[in-house]
């Protein structure tokens, strides 16, 4: 594989032809609807074509409904200009099909374990859920079908205790309707500090979720 040259959230968006996508957790990502499996199973088959003339392999998961599409280039999700070029032939392809892009269906969802200071428990998450390590606080199913598992120190740190949250990743244009949602159907803001790029909600009984808009116009360099 030649040299990868990893394009920020901007960079990607101000590449032409890609309106129809959102940068989240993993890659960039778009969901395009169709009326059928068949016409979904049509529209995966050009976009395939598309894929293996640039020599990328994103992943797919096609439904009667619609199918989703991620990009990306490095395993952690990062994309480069080829993602942004594969992006925009396959918005013109389901154009040419018809097919209407919708935004506000695209997501990813991870989940976010606390441990303390000098345990590791990611062997024991990686063994039950049959997930594979990637790079120093990650878990992932291999085939990408799961939720991300990140794995952080709690703090303060409380031995013999564990606790999780869940983390969302949702369009820049879509998390304050999904906090307005989550608010109205009885839950709580609990810190809005980061807000428009990241809001702690929690639920009725104080089920914690974190909801991150700042992949999809994060603009800084790589150890910024």
């Amino acid at each position: 594989m030649s040299e990868f040259t990893r394009m920020t959230a901007k960079q990607f968006h101000a590449s032409p032809g890609v309106e129809d996508w959102r940068v989240l957790f993993w890659g960039a990502h778009a969901f395009f609807r169709t009326d059928t499996f068949t016409a979904g199973a049509r529209f995966v088959s050009a976009v395939a074509d598309a894929a293996a003339s640039l020599d990328k392999s994103p992943d797919v998961d096609l439904r009667p409904n619609g199918v989703t599409i991620r990009l990306f280039t490095r395993e952690d999700g990062a994309v480069g200009p080829t993602d942004a070029v594969l992006a925009a032939q396959i918005s013109e392809i389901a154009r040419e099909q018809g097919l209407a892009p919708d935004p506000s269906a695209v997501q990813t969802v991870g989940i976010a374990v606390a441990q303390a200071e000098g345990v590791d428990t990611r062997p024991f998450w990686t063994a039950a859920l049959g997930y594979v390590d990637l790079f120093d606080e990650d878990a992932i199913d291999p085939n990408r079908r799961g939720p991300h598992l990140w794995f952080h120190d709690l703090t303060p740190s409380k031995p013999g205790r564990g606790r999780t949250h869940i983390d969302v990743s949702v369009p820049a244009d879509v998390i304050r309707a999904r906090v307005d949602a989550a608010v109205a159907a009885g839950g709580r803001i609990v810190d809005d500090s980061n807000a428009p790029g990241h809001w702690t909600i929690a639920s009725p009984d104080n089920h914690g979720v974190d909801l991150a808009a700042w992949p999809d116009f994060e603009d800084h360099e790589e150890g910024d």
